[in-house]
């Protein structure tokens, strides 16, 4: 994901005061120990989170709560027509257990 330029303290002030609400959502979904890191050259976004193996995080993005968040933070991050976050999958080059 991207953040535009010149929003990093907003983009971390709306996290800092994440909707309860949401947290709920995804911690039904059975998202857990998530974790979001901004790279300030590039405000670049990489988000780290754990799945349950019962998981329901595919049914996010129709989820009403999530939707309205996409909505709130399409103004300082580049997004999809739908405002869902631009993202980019990125290639695993190591993983120790």
């Amino acid at each position: 994901m991207k953040l535009k330029k010149g929003v990093e303290a907003e983009y971390q002030k709306r996290h800092d005061e994440i909707w309860p609400e949401l947290s709920e959502v995804l911690r039904e979904a059975g998202v857990s120990d998530y974790s979001i890191y901004l790279d300030e050259d590039t405000l670049t976004l990489f988000a780290f989170q754990k799945l349950a193996d019962d998981n329901r995080s595919d049914d996010l993005p129709q989820n009403p709560i999530v939707r309205k968040w996409w909505d709130y933070m399409a103004d300082i991050m580049d997004v999809n027509p739908d405002n869902s976050p631009v993202t980019k999958p990125l290639k695993e080059v190591f993983h120790l257990d």
